[in-house]
C-alpha cells in the first residue's frame, strides 16, 4: 500500500524559495507521484509529477520555470523545489500518487500549508 506524508511548508517572502518534501513508501514502481495545491476558495490544481519507473517529470505551465520535482537516491522522498515564489503560490500543497493504469490520483497526503507574503 502506497503511503505519503508531506512536510516543509511554512511562511516565505515573495521572491524566496521553499522545498517541500513527501515521504513515500510502498510499491511505487508503476506509480506517478504528483504535487497539487489548493488555494482558499479555489479548486485543487496540478503542480508537478514524476514517473517512478522512468523518472520523467511533468509541470503545470504556471510553475514550470520555477518548480523542480525530484526524488532522493534512496527513493524514499519526493521533493518539490519552488523558486521565485509569488503570493499566488499561497496554498495547501498535497502530495499524491496515481497508478499508471488509472486516470486519477487515488492516494493523498494530509497537505502542508505554504504562505507567501508580499
Amino acid at each position: 500500500q502506497v503511503q505519503l506524508e508531506e512536510s516543509g511548508g511554512g511562511l516565505v517572502q515573495a521572491g524566496g524559495s521553499l522545498r517541500l518534501s513527501c515521504a513515500v513508501s510502498g510499491p511505487l514502481s508503476r506509480y506517478f507521484i504528483g504535487w497539487f495545491r489548493q488555494a482558499p476558495e479555489m479548486e485543487r490544481e496540478f503542480v508537478a509529477a514524476l514517473s517512478w519507473s522512468d523518472g520523467n517529470t511533468y509541470y503545470a505551465d504556471s510553475v514550470k520555470d520555477r518548480a523542480t520535482i525530484s526524488r532522493d537516491n534512496a527513493e524514499t522522498m519526493v521533493y518539490l523545489q519552488m523558486d521565485n515564489l509569488k503570493s499566488a503560490d499561497t496554498a495547501v500543497y498535497y502530495c499524491a500518487a496515481r497508478h499508471e493504469r488509472l486516470g486519477r490520483y487515488t492516494v493523498w497526503g494530509q497537505g502542508t500549508q505554504v504562505t507567501v507574503s508580499s
